[in-house]
């Protein structure tokens, strides 16, 4: 694909209106939380906390439904996953739709990501390897998960950030 591909092509326009090389500061801190929704509590924090080493660090009632449970795993850095639970629903299985998540990339280094990788075997929890730097599986409620050994602000040797 060179520079007369009309995706490629597009991209460069998209990039050249919009991508400023003197970009302003972001109105924005970081990311407080990324919510994801939990068919069984107990199975999420076994898997995020005893699978992936993410330790739970608060549950709470969800103030917009009542009995729902609101928890949150540390992700470094001041970063959360948090999860909803939403008891007496009939929700439908995970569905990537437009808007909705198609995966979450979490960065661990290197060494990490290798034992993660081995604890993923070792719980049996099918993935795929991408570039020796990746590795993406679905959690137990089937929402897409990678694992990134790529530094933040990094992705396959490319400033991003």
């Amino acid at each position: 694909m060179g520079a007369t591909d009309p995706i490629e092509a597009e991209r460069q326009r998209i990039r050249d209106a919009h991508l400023m090389p003197d970009r302003a500061r972001s109105t924005a801190r970081g990311v407080h939380h990324v919510a994801l929704l939990s068919a069984d509590v107990e199975r999420t924090v076994r898997f995020y906390q005893g699978v992936l080493g993410f330790p739970l660090t608060e549950m709470i009632e969800n103030r917009d439904y009542k009995g729902s449970t609101h928890f949150f795993f540390d992700l470094g850095n001041g970063n959360l996953l948090a999860f909803f639970d939403f008891p007496g629903l009939d929700l439908g299985p995970y569905a990537e739709v437009l808007g909705g998540l198609h995966h979450l990339a979490i960065s661990v280094d290197p060494a990490t990501w290798r034992e993660l990788r081995d604890r993923l075997d070792a719980a049996g929890v099918e993935y795929m390897e991408e570039s020796g730097t990746s590795v993406y599986f679905r959690d137990p409620d089937g929402a897409r998960i990678e694992l990134l050994a790529d530094p933040l602000g990094e992705m396959y040797g490319n400033k991003v950030l």
